[in-house]
C-alpha cells in the first residue's frame, strides 16, 4: 500500500509564502501562476495562504472562526492538542438547530423536551470540554465562549428536564406568569452575554461575526417573545419563530466555521471562505496600509 506525503505551505514574515513542504521535509517552490492564485484567494479568506501554519510558532495569523479567533493570533507550534474549535462549534450548532426547529413550530413541535439530552451530552458537556481544552491552547475568547455556552445548554437541560428538577412547575405554582417573566430575563441575560462576544468580532470575518449576530438576535428575540406574551398569556407565537429562525442561522454559520477549520487542501477538494472584513488587521494588510507584523505602513 503507497502512502501519500501530506503538503504543508509555509513562508516567513518576508513574503515567501510561495513553498511547499512534503511528508519527506523536502520543498518545493511554487509557480508563479500558483503563488499568484493563491494570493488571490487568501483575499477572500481561503487557499493555501489564508491560513498558513508558520513554522517557528512567532508569527501571528489573521482571524479565524475555524479556530474560534476574533484576532491575530499565534500559532501553536508543536501543538499537543488538536483544534478543539470545530468540536465545540459543531456541539453548538446541532443542539441550537434542533431547539431553532422546535422555536420555529415545525411539524407542530411546540415542547423543547428533546433537546435536553442534547443540552446535556453534546451541547452541555462536549461544548464545556472544548472550551477547556480552549483554555489549554491559550484562546482565552474560544474559552470564554465554548465553556460558557457548553454552561447554557446545561442549566437549560437542568430548567427543562421532564419531572426532574420541577423548575418550571414550582414556579407556576408562586404565579402562572412567574416562570414565562424568569425565563425571559434568564434569555435577555444570554443576550447581554452574547453581545459582549459580538463586540470582539467586529474585526473578524464575515463568517464569525455572523454566527454572534444571529445568535445575539435569538437570545433576544426569544427573551422578548417570553417576556411579552400574546393575547392568551402564553409566549409570543411570532416573536418566538423569528427567534427560532435566528437559531438556525446561527448553527448553520457555527457549522460553516467547524467546516472552514476542519477542511483543508489535504482533506478537502475545497477551502471555506471566510472574508475578512476590510477594516480587519488581514483586509488592511491586503491593502498594504498594515505590514505583515500589524504595523502601520509609512
Amino acid at each position: 500500500m503507497s502512502a501519500h506525503a501530506n503538503t504543508e505551505h509555509t513562508g516567513t514574515l518576508s513574503g515567501d509564502y510561495n513553498k511547499e513542504t512534503d511528508g519527506a521535509g523536502t520543498n518545493r517552490q511554487m509557480t508563479h501562476e500558483e503563488h499568484q492564485t493563491a494570493k488571490a484567494a487568501a483575499r477572500f479568506g481561503y487557499g493555501p495562504l489564508a491560513h498558513t501554519n508558520t513554522a517557528s510558532g512567532d508569527e501571528r495569523l489573521p482571524a479565524f472562526g475555524g479556530e474560534f479567533q476574533p484576532g491575530l493570533y499565534k500559532g501553536v507550534k508543536d501543538r499537543k492538542f488538536a483544534n478543539p474549535a470545530p468540536l465545540g462549534l459543531c456541539a453548538f450548532a446541532l443542539t441550537t438547530f434542533v431547539l431553532g426547529l422546535i422555536n420555529m413550530g415545525t411539524r407542530g413541535l411546540n415542547a423543547p423536551n428533546l433537546v435536553v439530552g442534547l443540552a446535556f451530552g453534546y451541547g452541555g458537556l462536549i461544548q464545556l470540554l472544548a472550551g477547556m481544552w480552549e483554555m489549554a491552547v491559550g484562546n482565552t475568547f474560544g474559552a470564554t465562549a465554548l465553556s460558557s455556552f457548553g454552561g447554557f445548554w446545561i442549566s437549560f437541560g437542568i430548567i427543562f428536564t421532564p419531572g426532574g428538577f420541577q423548575i418550571e412547575s414550582s414556579l407556576d405554582a408562586v404565579a402562572p406568569t412567574e416562570f414565562l417573566d424568569e425565563f425571559g430575563l434568564y434569555l435577555i441575560g444570554w443576550f447581554i452575554f452574547t453581545f459582549i462576544l459580538l463586540l470582539c468580532t467586529l474585526k473578524s470575518t464575515v463568517a464569525f461575526f455572523t454566527l454572534f449576530f444571529a445568535l445575539d438576535m435569538a437570545f433576544m428575540l426569544l427573551g422578548i417573545g417570553y417576556l411579552k406574551r400574546d393575547a392568551t398569556g402564553a409566549p409570543n407565537p411570532p416573536v418566538i419563530k423569528a427567534g427560532g429562525f435566528f437559531a438556525l442561522l446561527a448553527a448553520f454559520m457555527a457549522w460553516y466555521n467547524a467546516l472552514a477549520g476542519l477542511a483543508d487542501d489535504s482533506n478537502s477538494f475545497f477551502i471555506l471562505p471566510v472574508i475578512h472584513f476590510p477594516w480587519s488587521v488581514k483586509g488592511l494588510q491586503d491593502r498594504g496600509k498594515l505590514s505583515p507584523r500589524g504595523d502601520k505602513n509609512a
